[in-house]
């Protein structure tokens, strides 16, 4: 009985492919996430990874592959998987808007280092974020933080658009908050279709940022040539 609910699992799976699926714009994760300190994931996950790699055929007694498990495991948890973790969360600082500055502020080219959550393998590209001050600003470098932030997770490009435009919304109390995601998926560039030209865009848009005037502008600002002559 077992065999043929695993049999249609992977037909699920199979028939899912390259999708990008998520149920919501929150991180899937279980109740329990966090009742393991760093330390025992580390291990559990050094167990793990030595398991595939045995599985694999590859010779742990090797001395290049005999640390490969743990420097994996601590990969996972203190890098590449960081965001999981809430207490990561950068302090978005918001400050009184004294010079009433009433423009857009765009920070463009964020870089985006990410891992699709379908093959664990790496989503590389640009995140670019705008918002209009509703009377409060904050500091510029903690756009960039907040895009780093969500990015350490097992991602898709979709959700981490939005988590980053619903974090600075909730910030800076207001809607009037944008992102774009410019990025390349190794998941398409590497395997499967290998279409190592093709990269993949997402955009969430709030408030103000819905008018096509006001779209139209974010586009133009990231279009601009930055040059340090």
């Amino acid at each position: 009985m077992f065999e043929g609910k695993n049999i249609k699992f992977n037909e699920m799976i199979d028939e899912i492919g390259d999708n990008h699926l998520s149920s919501s714009a929150k991180t899937p994760l279980r109740d329990d996430a966090f009742e393991l300190s760093n330390a025992e994931k580390i291990k559990s996950i050094q167990e793990d990874f030595a398991n595939i790699l045995h599985t694999l055929g590859m010779d742990l007694n090797d001395d290049s592959l005999r640390g490969t498990p743990l420097r994996v495991a601590k990969m996972f948890v203190n890098e590449i998987f960081g965001g999981l973790d809430k207490a990561t969360m950068p302090k978005l600082s918001t400050f009184e808007n004294n010079y009433k500055y009433g423009e857009m502020l765009v920070e463009k080219n964020i870089t985006v280092y990410s891992t699709c959550e379908h093959h664990l393998l790496p989503i590389v590209g640009r995140a670019h974020v705008a918002y209009i001050s509703n009377g409060k600003v904050i500091g510029l470098s903690k756009m960039n933080r907040l895009v780093e932030h969500f990015a350490k997770r097992p991602q898709v490009q979709e959700r981490l658009t939005m988590q980053v435009v619903q974090a600075l919304q909730e910030a800076l109390g207001t809607q009037d908050v944008a992102c774009i995601i410019d990025a390349k998926h190794l998941c398409v560039n590497s395997r499967g279709i290998k279409d190592i030209a093709s990269s993949t865009v997402t955009s969430e848009f709030g408030g103000k940022f819905k008018e096509e005037s006001i779209k139209r502008e974010f586009l133009d600002y990231i279009k601009l040539e930055t040059k340090f002559e």
